[in-house]
């Protein structure tokens, strides 16, 4: 399903804390956040996103450091993309602990013409200059790996808390494109699924009641971080 924002421009800054669940805390989930929660009007939705990186996997594997300061650009996509469907370049970056995400929407061949040099990715203004300028300063940057999840998200009326569980999150570092398959490798045992938490302020008190009762304990997980060392283990293997 295609999801299309009014505005082509978006900047968010927020805390984003992320929790494994195994297939019973999802189940437990998905029947107590509807007491709290309203799920978004998409439904579960099919997410893939791009990654871009430098030929010897520079950002990631400054990423994977846990460093103070961190960051990312990606193409995403809600649902299989076509030449011409909507889809958001993002670059993400998190210093201590805050992140702050900047997030165009566009087309593929308008990413391609900008990852080729060719002009802006949007028109002017502060959030181009800054993609622009990560483009440039880390030189060559080119597709690296596919990750894709089934998601639902949630959110809480009046305030700014959302809440997201991906299902079955998966990757593949072939055939990196957006158009053709929302396959890969698994990243996590059957049934398990990634848990986010994204809000400016502090949880509401409901929150944390709620993981402690089903035993659900923050965790450090970075999709892309996870597959770029399966792969690397599975490269060594051979």
């Amino acid at each position: 399903m295609a999801v299309i924002v009014k505005d082509p421009v978006v900047v968010m800054t927020r805390y984003e804390m992320k929790y494994l669940l195994d297939q019973a805390q999802v189940a437990f989930l998905r029947e107590r956040l509807p007491q709290h929660m309203r799920a978004d009007r998409f439904g579960l939705t099919s997410i893939a996103s791009l990654y871009y990186d430098t030929p010897d996997y520079r950002l990631i594997r400054t990423s994977i450091e846990k460093p103070p300061f961190k960051e990312k650009i990606r193409l995403r996509s809600y649902g299989l993309a076509t030449e011409t469907s909507p889809v958001f370049l993002e670059l993400k970056r998190k210093a201590y602990g805050i992140v702050y995400k900047r997030r165009v929407e566009t087309t593929i061949p308008l990413v391609h013409k900008f990852f080729a040099g060719e002009g802006d990715i949007c028109a002017g203004g502060q959030i181009n200059r800054e993609i622009t300028y990560f483009r440039d300063y880390y030189g060559t940057l080119a597709p690296s790996c596919l990750i894709a999840y089934d998601r639902i998200a949630y959110f809480e009326p009046g305030t700014d808390l959302r809440v997201t569980i991906d299902h079955d999150p998966r990757y593949r570092v072939d055939d990196l494109t957006l158009t053709h398959s929302m396959a890969g490798t698994p990243l996590l045992p059957p049934g398990g699924a990634i848990l986010e938490i994204k809000v400016q302020g502090a949880m509401p008190l409901w929150l944390p009641r709620l993981l402690d009762e089903g035993g659900i304990r923050k965790s450090s997980f970075s999709k892309y971080g996870a597959a770029y060392q399966h792969q690397l283990l599975a490269h060594q293997a051979h």
